[in-house]
């Protein structure tokens, strides 16, 4: 488990906000005029938009912008709301009912790897018409990310002030409402700065499946009409509102908390050393079985059409019985392959981007000016805007689509490696440095090894990212991959192979998740064993 507070320079604190503005202000003025200077020199390419033509056509386009922008903002909102409450209660259930934690994060990993491409044609399909498929997408998206800070903050309680509880004859209820809620609350709101733009990613991706109206529509119209202006300007419109809702959250933070909130990045990792692998397999049963049964029990109360409405038997009989399951089968291997050529090489190149950024910057801190501003606005562009411009200027090839998988992965590792290798301990720095160690000996011979617990941490929770990004980059512009495939059998109303995909994809989400813990704790064994205790 990873909690590290949001990066920020200490001098600023220390004298004053001018002098913290004028350090972060070159570094983005410079990668506007940068930004202008090739927009301009690119104009008869039509793949950049410079920030004036932005600006002008924002201005000529205010109202329809400001309408599209309203609508996506309400979903969002709506569905930051409902995530956001529905994980607080699941995050009390298991506190209060310790034996709930594992199933509960068992299925908050399943739902957070749920592919979002797929979901939303359902989910228009349960719904029809109207902002609910929108809003629950958006409620999906911010699930996970409020759920496991809180599960940690729940618990980041000293040891006595639960046995003072106890000693006064109060039980768990006491404790959750006196001490736990006001340990927790950094942590809820280290989650909710990273929900709030998760909502609004969530909300466009619904708009894409079928919504009249908002941000998502509007960028479905500018891919459609090549409108660079429109592309380029919707892509600013909303990395504008996922850093302002991002930065009001921490300055809400600050105003009312005593400490900054710390980022989670992953939850933790379990029990102790004895009966560890039991525990994990019976873990693993109790959520597949939870999975399933919550699984059947909403398409039975919601009395659902079964022609649409594929439940666990539909499923696994499209998959093994029925007499087309071979084709079925072979269809869903040849698009997972070819999504596969490029999520791996997207997700690794935004691992070794993160990390060697991070490393940069501690051997040249004045880089981080620079890099910081353009790493924190390069993260807040959402998928659904990021995916035309980058198919744009790359083409739909394969470079476009591994380098938006990447862009995904890198910005979460970047932050975790950064703060991992500031964490080296300080009295063997000093040694090193009374030996004359300059800063490559001691970033090889201490900071990465204590960076490690971090980029792991982002490594883990970078694997449903990456698939997310690279369904949606197939959806919207290569037509090959599953997630090509999930988009076309929505539109075909082939329903057994859409959910045979979501289902499928989830499972190998949640593997993958596993398998970078299962090489992060053979790495640990040798390089950091004290996070296996």
């Amino acid at each position: 488990m990873i909690i590290a507070r949001p990066l920020r320079a200490d001098a600023p604190a220390r004298n004053g906000p001018l002098r913290g503005l004028s350090r972060l202000l070159p570094g983005p003025l410079l990668a506007l005029l940068l930004w202008e200077v090739l927009g301009r020199a690119l104009a008869d390419a039509f793949v950049l938009a410079p920030p004036s033509a932005i600006l002008v056509y924002l201005y000529e386009n205010l109202g329809l912008m400001s309408r599209a922008l309203a609508v996506t903002l309400a979903n969002a909102a709506a569905g930051f709301v409902i995530g956001n409450l529905a994980a607080i209660a699941l995050a009390v259930l298991a506190s209060v009912w310790p034996r709930s934690d594992g199933v509960v994060r068992g299925l908050a990993l399943l739902v957070f790897c749920l592919p979002l491409v797929a979901t939303g044609p359902i989910l228009r399909v349960v719904f029809g018409p109207g902002p609910w498929p929108q809003i629950v997408l958006a409620a999906l998206a911010v699930y996970y990310t409020t759920l496991i800070p809180l599960l940690v903050g729940l618990r980041a309680v000293p040891a006595g002030w639960l046995d003072l509880v106890q000693s006064y004859g109060r039980g768990r209820l006491a404790a959750l409402l006196h001490v736990r809620a006001l340990a927790a609350l950094p942590y809820l709101v280290a989650g909710l700065q990273i929900a709030a733009p998760a909502a609004f990613l969530g909300a466009m991706i619904g708009e894409f499946t079928g919504a009249e109206r908002g941000m998502g529509v509007l960028t479905l119209r500018a891919m459609r009409s090549m409108n660079v202006d429109m592309t380029w300007a919707l892509a600013t419109v909303a990395t504008f509102v996922a850093v302002l809702s991002y930065l009001a959250i921490g300055w809400l933070a600050r105003r009312f908390l005593h400490h900054e909130p710390p980022v989670i990045l992953a939850a933790p990792t379990g029990a102790g050393k004895g009966g560890r692998g039991q525990g994990a397999l019976r873990g693993l049963l109790l959520t597949g079985a939870a999975a399933l049964l919550l699984w059947w029990g909403a398409l039975a109360l919601l009395d659902l059409n079964p022609f649409f409405a594929k439940g666990p038997w539909e499923v696994f009989s499209a998959l093994v019985l029925a007499p087309d399951a071979a084709a079925t089968r072979s269809t869903l291997a040849e698009a997972l392959g070819q999504t596969a050529i490029f999520l791996v090489p997207g997700y690794l190149a935004g691992l070794a981007a993160g990390a060697l950024l991070a490393m940069l910057i501690v051997l040249v801190p004045r880089i981080a000016g620079v890099a910081m501003p353009l790493a924190i606005a390069l993260r807040s562009v959402p998928i659904i805007t990021t995916a035309p411009l980058v198919v744009l200027i790359l083409g739909r090839g394969a470079l476009g689509t591994v380098v938006l998988v990447a862009i995904m992965v890198f910005f979460p590792t970047f932050v975790a490696c950064l703060h991992g290798l500031r964490q080296a301990p300080g009295r063997i720095i000093d040694v090193l440095d009374s030996y004359a160690a300059g800063p490559v000996q001691q970033l090889i011979r201490v900071r990465i090894p204590a960076m490690l617990p971090a980029f792991f941490a982002a490594a883990r929770m970078n694997v449903p990212a990456s698939v997310l990004a690279v369904t949606v980059v197939e959806w919207l512009a290569t037509g090959n991959g599953i997630g090509s495939l999930m988009a076309l059998s929505a539109s075909l109303s082939d329903y057994d192979m859409l959910w045979s995909s979501v289902v499928l994809v989830s499972i190998l989400s949640a593997l993958g998740y596993a398998g970078v813990g299962v090489l992060e704790r053979r790495v640990f064994r040798v390089y950091a064993p004290e996070q296996l205790q």
